[in-house]
């Protein structure tokens, strides 16, 4: 335990700093705390070169709340804006349908777990057997699943969402502040344009959350945001960090290092911030001139897709940013759009897919990426009628088996229209877990899907197996992020 204690003891200095030179920071009456950090403590620059010499205090409000609709359009010249600076950089190496009834039900009205009580259980099932006593072995000398071991099953279940901030706080108000995870401890957060008003606002709001995750179980979270580049840049457009043409432009010189650099210079700037992850790159094949991507995808041409792809992710990680490939298994081909739309069908066989849109995930997840973000989208190849993200054909069969992907399989954000307006948010949740997402990103109603996902492991539904396999992915990941 000696560990975690040191970390719980830096996380309270963490708190204890940000109380003591605690100011206004705009803080609306639902978020739990305000804090400042003095981020005049960093004093080096951020990486790949990016100078960056003044920040921007707006804010900008996202177009959609559906995590990956674009925002608005971004400078295409290559400013850049200062951020203070970054910490150490880190270099990582790398189905049964559910009722299809309308939801209705928006973000939580309270910050308090709804979590329907406990039933008793006998002693073999899934929540007594995680409910083993706490030895004092140190944990440096125990291995990761004995630290799982030693996780509640609602510990667990929330390690598998990646939610907004306003889902955890509850309420209409944006989340600007640190919040507390101690009732809802999810295994990560995304933050929109809206939570970023400036540079230093961001540290404080990212560090203070980071803090409090760690002193509720020594466990911290993933920490992320769309910054694609072109027209989806949160950062870029809320905060001044280093902006971009929309990747077409890049697409169509098909150079490596611009690729590396665009990578590398966005992982810096996020990396300053505080963020770990980052909802980017785009890896779709631009086939049909209807799809909802447009200029935010490199090429029509697979190949070099794939080699923008790749370059990007290995520039990110190079600055201590997890990547994230999108949207699988491909959106390309698409005539419609999932945020609004019902249903999206895409007509494609499998010897189209190998031959075009899994050429540059393929090449993704080569060069390292460790997280894929699975669409909405229904493919005709798999056969089944369901959206990606809910198919066992598409994420285990052919993102792990044939891709050979060991990493994350996050959903797109499920509170878009081809979720929210089909499946209860717990029935669209246990699918995905039992078809192999391992994260559950933005659910349309949190209380329902973490109940759902708990009570499917309680009854079966979900195998303890299969809950840990996830548990298991994701805790490796932070834990070689140094957030365990």
């Amino acid at each position: 335990m000696k560990r975690k204690l040191l970390k719980k003891t830096a996380a309270l200095l963490v708190l204890l700093v940000m109380t003591v030179g605690c100011r206004s920071t705009g803080e609306t009456e639902s978020q739990s705390s305000a804090f400042s950090i003095d981020s005049s403590s960093d004093s080096s620059s951020s990486s790949s070169g990016s100078s960056l010499s003044s920040s921007v205090g707006s804010s900008s409000t996202d177009s959609s709340s559906a995590t990956d609709s674009g925002s608005s359009s971004s400078s295409t010249s290559s400013t850049t804006a200062e951020i203070g600076s970054s910490s150490e950089s880190e270099t990582y190496a790398a189905p049964e349908t559910g009722e299809p009834t309308p939801s209705s039900s928006d973000s939580e009205s309270s910050s308090s777990v709804s979590v329907t009580p406990e039933p008793p259980v006998p002693s073999s099932s899934a929540e007594s057997s995680s409910s083993a006593p706490v030895t004092s072995e140190p944990l440096e000398e125990t291995t990761l699943q004995s630290l799982i071991s030693r996780m509640s099953l609602k510990e667990r279940v929330y390690q598998l969402f990646f939610v907004k901030p306003e889902q955890i706080t509850g309420g209409w108000s944006t989340v600007l502040t640190p919040i507390d995870l101690s009732e809802k401890p999810v295994g990560g957060i995304l933050y929109m344009g809206a939570n970023l008003e400036s540079v230093e606002q961001t540290r404080n709001m990212i560090a203070g959350t980071q803090a409090n995750a760690l002193l509720y179980n020594g466990i911290g979270i993933f920490v992320a945001v769309d910054e694609e580049g072109g027209r989806v840049a949160r950062c870029a457009n809320s905060l001044g960090t280093t902006a971009f043409d929309p990747m077409a432009v890049y697409g169509g010189r098909n150079d490596p290092d611009e690729a590396f650099n665009i990578g590398s210079t966005i992982g810096g700037d996020l990396r300053s911030l505080g963020f770990n992850v980052d909802f980017a790159p785009v890896a779709d094949v631009n086939i049909s001139p209807y799809n909802e991507l447009g200029d935010r995808i490199f090429s029509s041409d697979p190949n070099v897709v794939g080699n923008m792809v790749a370059n990007v992710v290995r520039g990110m990680m190079s600055s201590g940013v997890s990547a994230t490939l999108k949207h699988f298994p491909g959106l390309g081909a698409e005539n419609g759009n999932t945020h609004t739309d019902t249903s999206i069908v895409i007509d494609r066989t499998l010897e189209q897919l190998r031959s075009e849109e899994f050429v540059p995930f393929r090449s993704g997840i080569q060069a390292g990426a460790e997280f894929v973000m699975v669409g909405h989208q229904q493919v005709s190849a798999f056969g089944d009628g369901l959206p990606a993200d809910l198919s066992y054909k598409a994420v285990t069969e052919m993102l792990r088996g044939e891709l050979g992907f060991d990493g994350i399989a996050i959903t797109d954000a499920q509170e878009m229209n081809t979720i929210s307006n089909v499946y209860y948010s717990r029935t669209a949740a246990v699918m995905s877990i039992n078809a192999g997402i391992d994260m559950i990103l933005a659910p349309d109603d949190l209380d329902d899907a973490v109940n759902g996902v708990y009570d499917a492991v309680l009854s079966g539904v979900i195998s303890e197996e299969r809950l840990n396999e996830s548990v298991t992915r994701i805790l490796t990941l932070k834990q070689k992020m140094g957030l365990i």
